[in-house]
Order: structure tokens, then sequence, then C-alpha cells
């Protein structure tokens, strides 16, 4: 008896009589013809707004143009830099230390964690940094030792009295309760079987860290920590209330004060964040697209490849099943 195999149309083609190949199906693209009125209402809006702006006297375009580049300016814009990186980097040492603690079993040591990111995240950052600015008056000097006695050491803290000290301080203790729920995140994204599959071969657990989970956790680490390094660029503005003033927008504001200018000062500022923040996104995108390689990645279908080249028949086709024979 002959036997023939019922075969279900492969996608993209139509079943086609015996002997001859699948025809593609011609896809007709649909008309959305709102989105077109939309997109052009919002480009009409976009233009009219560039030229009612380009010709108003308030925006102070001269002065935007007079102070953009002025070397106070620029000076403020890289102090900004400068307090970004070194409270981003403190930030996320100590939020990796913060995660581990909240993985630890111990119970103490997680209670300990939990509550610094419960503080830390539950109360504003400008009221941290104001407490940051006071902190020298409360605490002059810290005496560490055994307690009743005079067996310890005095630590000076005269070094709070530095304004931008103290700006990275409150910043970076700020930004360490993010990252520490940011990392906790990315190591738990990990599934437990790496690991076990990781001590199986013989790694310690500094390998496995190194060479299987860190690598696996970084594609979900990098997006928010790369929004945490701009949120962070911007959250320096608030530094005067420690009060520090040559960052970026207190230079731009102590400037306005004098030249009655307010308003072009904002747009200068707003100017050197906006360049700040693109190139922090340029960096983001190519960091993602460095740990993300090979996930999401959609392989060619086979059997569709096989179809558009003839190694396999169409749908409908007779194979070698088909050409009969003895049961």
């Amino acid at each position: 008896m002959s036997q023939s195999n019922t075969a279900r149309p492969a996608t993209g083609s139509v079943p086609s009589p015996a002997g001859s190949r699948s025809e593609p199906i011609k896809a007709i693209k649909l008309k959305h013809p709102w989105r077109i009125v939309f997109a052009v209402i919002l480009i009409l809006l976009l233009v009219w707004f560039i030229v009612d702006a380009a010709q108003r006297s308030a925006y102070g375009w001269q002065y935007v143009g007079k102070y953009v580049f002025d070397k106070r300016i620029s000076a403020a814009a890289l102090v900004t830099l400068e307090l970004t990186v070194f409270s981003m980097i403190i930030g996320v040492i100590l939020g990796l230390i913060l995660a581990v603690m909240r993985q630890s079993p111990n119970p103490v040591v997680k209670s300990v964690a939990w509550v610094y990111l419960w503080i830390f995240r539950g109360t504003p950052v400008y009221v941290q940094l104001v407490f940051w600015g006071l902190f020298s008056l409360i605490y002059p000097q810290i005496f560490l030792g055994v307690p009743w006695t005079n067996i310890g050491v005095d630590l000076n803290l005269g070094f709070m009295q530095n304004a931008f000290v103290i700006a990275i301080v409150g910043l970076a203790l700020n930004e360490a309760a993010y990252m520490a729920e940011i990392v906790r995140a990315g190591l738990l994204s990990v599934d437990k079987g790496q690991e076990e599959a990781a001590t199986a071969l013989g790694m310690s657990w500094g390998q496995t860290m190194r060479r299987i989970v860190i690598p696996q956790a970084m594609r979900v680490i990098i997006p928010p920590t790369g929004n945490e390094v701009i949120s962070m660029l911007k959250t320096t503005s608030l530094v005067a209330a420690i009060p520090l003033t040559t960052d970026l927008y207190g230079v731009a504001r102590d400037i306005s004060a004098v030249t009655y200018t307010p308003i072009p000062l904002l747009i200068v500022a707003s100017l050197w964040y906006l360049l700040f923040t693109s190139i922090l996104m340029v960096g983001q995108y190519f960091l993602e697209k460095r740990f993300s390689r090979g996930v999401n990645a959609r392989r060619p279908d086979r059997t569709e490849a096989a179809l558009a080249t003839g190694a396999l028949p169409a749908a409908g086709a007779p194979d070698g099943n088909d050409l009969g024979g003895k049961g």
C-alpha cells in the first residue's frame, strides 16, 4: 500500500501543483492615513515653535552665544563632570557591597543593608545634601575606641567642611541605595543552574562570578546604570543645598544674577547638560550592544531557507514517500 504525508503549507508560500515550486505571497502594506496626518501636525508644531522662539527677544539669544563658551561656564561644566564621575564610582562600589549584603544568609547583615536602602531611598536627595552640609557641626570629631574609656582614636572630620567633598559623599551615598537594587536584580536574573554547573566544573566562586554570572548579569545591569549616570549628572544641580556654587547650574545662576539674564543662562546650562547626556547615551548604547551579543538573535528558519533554494519540495509536491511502495 502506498502512504502519503500531509504537508503543512510553509509560512510565506502557497500550495502549488505537484512538480512546481511554491510562489511567495505578495503582501500588500496597510495604509495608515491618520498616522501621516498626526506626523505632519507634529512637524508643523515643531517648526512653529522654532520660528517663534527665534523671534522672541525674551530668550536673549545674543547672551546665549556670549556665555555658552565662557571660561567660567566651561570650568563649571568640568566640576559637574567630576562630581558625576566620583559620585558614581563610589556609588557603584557601595551598591555592589550592599547587593551582596542583601543576599547574605546572615539576618543581621541583610537587615543592615535593608535599613540603609530604606533610609536613603525614602528621603529626598536635597534633604540628604542639607544634612551632610551640617554634618561637621553635629560631629566635629568622632571617637573610635572602647566605650566609657580613653582607649581609642579621635577622628577629625574637618574635611567634611569642604563643599566639594560633602557633595560627593552625599550624592554617592544616595546613589548606592539605587545601585544596590540594580546590581541585585542583575545577579538574580542569572539562573541558579549556571552557578551549579560552574561549581561542578571545578570553578571557584570568584571564577564563577567573573566568567559566568557577571557577564550575563551585565546585560540587565547596564541599561539602568546608564540611566543612573545620566540622572546623577542632572542631580548635581542640587548641590546648591550644601551650598556648592562652582557646579554648572550654580555658576550659570550666579552670572544671571549679575547680568539680569536668567533665561539665556538657563539655556546655556541646558545646552551643556544636553551635550553631556548625549555623549553618555551613545556610550550606553555601545555598552548595551557589547553585552547583549547573542541575546534575542533571530536564527534563520532552515525550512524556509531550504524552500527558497529548492532543496526541499514545496508544500503539496510529491516526496519520496508519495511515490508508492510496499507497506
